[in-house]
């Protein structure tokens, strides 16, 4: 688990026994970025929603294939994440999925600069050289 902001910690694939040390860790919201399917034995989504439920904490899905993100999927993430009560742990394969919404998402709001986000992504030990190559791609 690595902590990207004072509220946002991203983690790779999370198991029903992960979510449940994370309620008792404190966070109030898993969000999970991993589309069902994705690789065989990963727990789906609803299984997840339902531990996460079971735990009192809030639920998330915003699948993402990797190379195909859309600014849909980042506001949706971003929606998640402000309307949380507490800490959020999102989870993709990685966790580098779920690091680059938050910057895509940094960036288009202004509060990150495009040459600000592989330094940032070094800084926490993910490659977010993707979500510059996104914000290339849609002219930002």
């Amino acid at each position: 688990m690595k902590q990207i902001s004072e509220k946002l910690y991203v983690a790779p694939q999370v198991t029903a026994s992960d979510i449940r040390q994370a309620r008792a860790q404190g966070f109030a919201m898993i969000i999970n970025n991993r589309p069902d399917g994705e690789e065989p034995g990963q727990p789906s989504a609803s299984d997840s929603r339902s531990v996460a439920e079971g735990q009192e904490l809030a639920y998330a899905h915003i699948p993402v294939t990797a190379g195909q993100i859309s600014e849909r999927q980042v506001r949706a993430y971003q929606e998640a994440l402000s309307e949380a009560e507490g800490p959020v742990l999102a989870h993709c394969k990685t966790g580098t999925r779920s690091a680059m919404l938050y910057a895509i998402g940094e960036v288009l709001d202004g509060r990150m600069g495009k040459n600000e986000v592989v330094p940032f992504g070094q800084s926490v030990g993910l490659d977010l050289s993707g979500a510059v190559k996104w914000l290339d791609a849609h002219g930002r």
